[in-house]
């Protein structure tokens, strides 16, 4: 298993994305908790069970880890140091997958997409191809990753910790720059 080095800061124009930080652990219970967020992932459960943002807090900084763990921070426009989450798993072969939530406060703000984008110009795994998962019922999120230059590759279906099913979904992928 790889060591990860520490997680460098990426910025946009008016975000950057950072480790979590303790004190982002209100911000995830809260945003975590909340059922529009939970239902739009595959892994966040729902009702959130005690414990549950520790865990997640705790594998962000898991030396072993395989997935990197970005704190979309919206300080820089006026918005909550903790606005969203990005992760970006390591698979095998040069690829990796970009995965995203942001808080429905933030939501049809643009968000999603520049830190997304941010993301996948620092594409600091050096990946070939970045895939992207989206629910079929979250048009919204397509938008975020086509935006990011995301080509759809076909349906499939994913479970949904939080609605307890298999999630119609579309899958894309990129070839950065």
């Amino acid at each position: 298993m790889m060591v990860r080095n520490a997680q460098a800061v990426i910025r946009s124009e008016r975000l950057s994305l950072r480790p979590l930080q303790r004190t982002d652990i209100p911000h995830l219970e809260r945003y975590m908790g909340d059922a529009r967020v939970a239902k739009a992932t595959q892994t966040i459960p729902y009702p959130l069970p005690p414990g549950a943002v520790e865990a997640v807090y705790a594998a962000a900084h898991a030396e072993d880890r395989v997935t990197d763990c970005w704190a979309i921070d919206g300080t820089a426009m006026g918005r909550p140091p903790l606005v969203g989450v990005l992760t970006l798993e390591e698979l095998d072969r040069g690829q990796s997958e970009i995965a995203y939530w942001t808080a429905p406060d933030a939501w049809g703000f643009g968000i999603a997409s520049e830190a997304v984008q941010a993301l996948v110009d620092a594409n600091p795994y050096r990946a070939n191809t970045i895939f992207a998962v989206v629910f079929q019922d979250n048009p919204a999120s397509a938008r975020v990753v086509t935006n990011a230059g995301f080509r759809w590759l076909g349906d499939a279906e994913a479970f949904c910790v939080a609605r307890g099913v298999l999630v119609p979904t579309w899958t894309y992928s990129l070839k950065p720059r």
